[in-house]
């Protein structure tokens, strides 16, 4: 009887052993893929997004200046067309 527990504490302990030597390996294999991952993410040309957002609002400030631009040319071009057929 006393081998009996003897052979299953060894096969306790043995398994004990090897489930904390995976989860050792998944905890060592998890961190590298971070930091291959963290490397290579580095490596990109990623904006942060106050970059982002400034740009976004000089983009919008740009598309409203061409806005007044262009209704101002098309005012001076019916001018333009008007005065023509006056002369004409």
């Amino acid at each position: 009887m006393q081998s009996d527990n003897k052979i299953f504490d060894d096969f306790a302990k043995f398994v004990n052993g090897a489930a904390g030597a995976l989860a050792g390996m998944g905890r060592e294999a998890e961190a590298g893929a971070r930091a291959r991952a963290k490397e290579w993410i580095g490596g990109l040309d990623f904006v942060s997004r106050d970059e982002f957002e400034a740009v976004k609002a000089m983009a919008a400030a740009a598309r409203d200046d061409a806005d007044a631009l262009r209704a101002r040319l098309d005012a001076l071009e019916g001018k333009a067309a008007k005065s023509t057929k006056k002369a004409g």
